[in-house]
């Protein structure tokens, strides 16, 4: 098989739509990435510089917010660059990074809110053995597990993808995905789409399960506990859930365009990817700042440190 260079340049054609919208959109997108990256950060160093932060629940939000970066640099910057630029291309080879960096953003999501539903699993279900169970050192196996299934899982994807002949050359999307290369291919590859099937289920299912197995047992031991105890647990647990459903609807949609794309307007695919790409990473630091007791906080505390400077100066 003669294998596509990775010099090939791949043509974007669904930014000529936009028109006169084009800055519009430029701006929109440049002011919620700005935003996603401003609340990301800002979180990342409030755990990073608050002691009392550091335990496994926070350390484990930490990588979150770091995979919210992850996630919307993937995307945004060449999203800007190709909405002002004249002509929308991109290098196979930049192309395939794009796909790794995105698929893992959303599989490390996953694998990540995983290893927080278990966190919150033991604090609630088992308080008394906590400290116990979760030590430092299987909270660096698990963060390590997160991130490094995904990493190695995603890295045989795009290898796999790389070694397919292209065909044709356009692609009508925002952005880079495995599934759109694949359909560029002369010939689908059956050992690219089999491993696919394994990298979602194992990625996306398996955590999910997880995430929900933990869930139900926490609400059937808060059911059974007092009124105050009812309480903590929902404030401490209602962020993540919020998270995971948010992201869950968001692959979900993702999943369904891709079956029906062909059927729906291109705008649907727009507001599916800021879905993806845009509210996770934003909301998620901000969902945490607002529901969890000790962020709000050393945010408040950070704010203080700052008026004082600015006093002083």
């Amino acid at each position: 098989m003669n294998h596509s260079s990775l010099d090939t340049m791949l043509i974007f054609t669904i930014y000529g739509s936009f028109g006169p919208l084009n800055y519009l959109f430029f701006m929109l997108a440049f002011i919620f990435y700005l935003l996603s990256v401003f609340a990301n950060v800002f979180l990342m160093l409030g755990i990073y510089f608050e002691s009392s932060l550091h335990k496994p629940m926070y350390i484990f939000l930490f990588n979150l917010a770091v995979n919210g970066l992850i996630g919307s640099s993937a995307v945004w910057p060449k999203v800007m660059e190709n909405v002002l630029s004249d002509t929308q291309t991109s290098s196979l080879l930049a192309c395939l990074v794009q796909v790794f960096w995105t698929y893992f953003y959303v599989s490390s999501a996953y694998t990540t809110l995983s290893v927080m539903a278990y966190d919150r699993y033991i604090s609630i279900c088992k308080p008394l053995l906590y400290h116990t169970i979760m030590t430092p050192g299987k909270v660096k196996a698990l963060l390590t597990a997160a991130n490094i299934i995904p990493l190695s899982s995603i890295s045989i994807q795009v290898y796999l993808t790389s070694r397919l002949s292209l065909c044709r050359y356009t692609i009508h999307k925002l952005y880079c995905d495995n599934l759109t290369l694949l359909n560029l291919s002369c010939g689908r590859s059956g050992l690219a789409n089999l491993y696919g099937i394994c990298v979602v289920t194992s990625l996306v299912g398996f955590p999910s399960i997880i995430v929900l197995l933990s869930y139900a047992k926490i609400l059937t031991v808060s059911l059974k506990a007092s009124k105050d105890a009812q309480k903590k647990a929902l404030s401490t647990c209602s962020p993540h859930i919020i998270t995971f459903i948010n992201l869950s609807l968001a692959s979900l949609f993702f999943v369904i365009y891709h079956r029906y794309s062909l059927l729906l307007p291109a705008e649907v695919y727009i507001l599916i990817t800021v879905d993806v790409f845009v509210i996770p990473p934003l909301l998620n630091p901000i969902i945490y700042g607002i529901r969890t007791q000790e962020i709000r906080k050393c945010v408040v505390k950070m704010v203080k440190k700052k008026q004082r400077l600015f006093q002083i100066f």
